[in-house]
């Protein structure tokens, strides 16, 4: 659907709209945006395209923030995704498209929930809660491109300020999505739609700057989940109602 330039020019003002959102609040691309785009590129797209922007916008993001990134404690959470991106990548690969929309549609609703909640829980604490969240958020990413939420859970059982988070969950959306995209590889996209991409991927960024220092971090947070659950509600419609081949 993004091979003209109408298609096209709807795609780079889908990813500029996740791109602020990522740079602004160091996750949401995927939440934001990452419904919309399975639905109008397809689920293998979709999900690889948001992959790919993601892990730019996070290598922007991480580039003026890295000094402030707590490596060792990120360590046992890339190291758990390294371990099931690959399953989430074949169990994506393998999944008729109507079930993998209600799937993403499904994985989507429920982490934008489980974020607005705020579930506590002790096994989302230290080396083994990273582990956990790491593993799930591998597996999600590949599949179904939302690997954010289990990390941003992690982060809110270990007392992370908003400060630490974001430049943590950059270098993790970095490291994450080059294992996705080493997983899958990349979209295929008309040259129309490359270009708005990286238009929008690129203006996101400058917004997202812009508006990290005069939009509140509740405010930014209340309108990236209200934005994923309506999308994943949409996502999940959708494969509801698409014929089974």
């Amino acid at each position: 659907m993004a091979d003209g330039w109408d298609g096209a020019l709807l795609l780079g003002l889908l990813v500029l709209v996740g791109s602020s959102v990522q740079r602004l609040a160091g996750m949401g691309f995927a939440l934001v945006c990452g419904p919309a785009l399975v639905l109008l590129l397809g689920p293998g797209d979709g999900v690889t395209l948001s992959n790919c922007a993601a892990g730019v916008i996070s290598a922007i993001g991480l580039a003026d923030t890295w000094r402030e990134v707590r490596l060792l404690r990120m360590l046992p959470l890339m190291a758990a995704a390294a371990c099931t991106v690959p399953m989430g990548a074949w169990v994506a690969d393998r999944i008729p498209p109507p079930a993998l929309l209600i799937g993403i549609g499904l994985l989507v609703t429920a982490a934008a929930l489980l974020v607005i909640r705020g579930i506590r829980a002790a096994s989302l604490r230290g080396v083994r809660g990273a582990v956990a969240a790491g593993a799930a958020s591998g597996f999600m990413n590949a599949a179904a491109g939302v690997g954010g939420p289990a990390v941003s859970l992690y982060a809110v059982n270990t007392g992370w300020t908003a400060r630490e988070f974001v430049p943590n969950a950059q270098l993790y959306g970095v490291v994450v999505n080059l294992f996705s995209i080493a997983a899958k590889g990349v979209p295929h996209l008309a040259a129309p739609a490359w270009s708005t991409t990286a238009a929008g991927i690129v203006l996101g960024a400058g917004a997202g700057r812009m508006l990290s220092n005069r939009v509140p971090e509740r405010a930014a947070r209340r309108v990236v989940l209200t934005l994923a659950l309506a999308g994943g509600l949409v996502t999940l419609g959708k494969g509801l109602i698409v014929p089974w081949s």
